[in-house]
């Protein structure tokens, strides 16, 4: 099968690999659609943490927001599998520490996650590998961009059930990302007042677009009392912006991972009352954001650039922009192309 294989910083291609075989408890997927993200991108640059501590190693398969359709399973799986559209977990526990026993596989130390971390090949390929166990069954409600979506989407649903909001709270999300932008949205299903803040002028502006009233630059945040803040960036400096931001006795939820160390004033946070929340990984988010997405409560497609072939992911990967493409954040990937 064609796969887009990374075996360096910056040094990329799409190449035949063996086709993977189901082993046991395993099912095989014809991918459909996979989503491109910011931490692709840091294994392209090299510049990716894995890489550095011995999680991670050349050459490897990316992709880990993926959707497509069950083709063969192995020994002990139910055949019914065969046919399902489904999409998955990207984080695969081992099963047998009290982690994974206690339902925290996304956080299980000797875990494998699909395109990032223990060798586990990703989903930019004509066919992926996955544990039976990680799969989630698409209604036929969701189709193969919103699929796509589910592990993204999962992570700033979990971040949006942190900030603890209820109907009529005000929230500030720093970064109008992808997650960023998932975030509001699930916020604003939740009934809670949006307010976006961010640097780049195109990512201001598509917020807008989306019909997001209270869009604000830096300079202009509006001394108003926020509920909560989700810091969405990649900025190390957040964490503590945010901390003077939140309202006492709220909360600060980070789902961002800053490429050098975020310093807080530990006093504020006590003086304050905060309650700050991380959030890694979509694992226990994905179920209910495919209920979101399937009800038409959350709809992410919009979020969506432009969709592009195998051979195109090393531009992509580089900051290209397709002639074409749309304003939105998120990138995809059709490896049937």
């Amino acid at each position: 099968m064609r796969a887009f294989v990374l075996s360096g910083p910056r040094r990329a291609g799409v190449v035949d690999v063996a086709a993977p075989v189901a082993d046991v408890a395993q099912v095989v997927v014809d991918v459909e659609r996979v989503g491109v993200c910011g931490t692709d991108v840091e294994f392209f640059t090299g510049e990716m943490a894995y890489l550095h501590d011995g999680h991670a190693a050349y050459p490897m398969r990316l992709g880990h927001e993926w959707c497509g359709t069950v083709s063969s399973v192995g020994a002990g799986v139910d055949a019914s599998w065969v046919g399902l559209r489904v999409t998955g977990d990207t984080m695969l526990g081992c099963g047998r520490c009290g982690r994974c026993r206690s339902g925290r596989q996304h956080l299980c130390e000797h875990r494998s996650e699909i395109g990032i971390r223990g060798g586990w090949p990703g989903a930019l390929a004509e066919q992926l590998v996955v544990p039976v166990t990680a799969l989630y069954v698409l209604p036929e409600q969701v189709d193969v961009v919103a699929g796509a979506l589910v592990e993204p989407g999962g992570n700033a649903l979990r971040a949006v059930q942190a900030a603890g909001l209820a109907a009529g709270d005000r929230v500030l999300i720093w970064g109008p990302g992808s997650i960023g932008l998932l975030a509001a949205a699930f916020a604003v299903a939740q009934g809670a007042e949006v307010h976006l803040v961010g640097s780049d002028p195109a990512s201001l502006a598509f917020a807008r677009a989306l019909g997001y009233a209270y869009v604000w630059t830096v300079q202009d945040v509006p001394p108003v009392p926020f509920d909560a803040v989700i810091d969405a960036t990649y900025g190390p400096e957040v964490p503590q912006a945010a901390l003077e931001l939140v309202e006492p006795g709220r909360r600060v939820v980070l789902v961002g991972l800053a490429g050098s160390p975020s310093r807080i004033d530990t006093r504020t946070l006590v003086l304050k009352d905060v309650t700050a929340v991380g959030i890694l990984s979509a694992s226990p988010g994905l179920a209910a954001t495919i209920t979101h997405y399937a009800s038409g409560a959350v709809d992410p497609r919009s979020l969506v650039a432009a969709t592009v072939g195998l051979e195109q992911v090393g531009d992509v990967l580089a900051g290209s922009r397709p002639r074409g493409a749309g304003a939105g954040p998120k990138w995809h990937v059709d490896p049937r192309r």
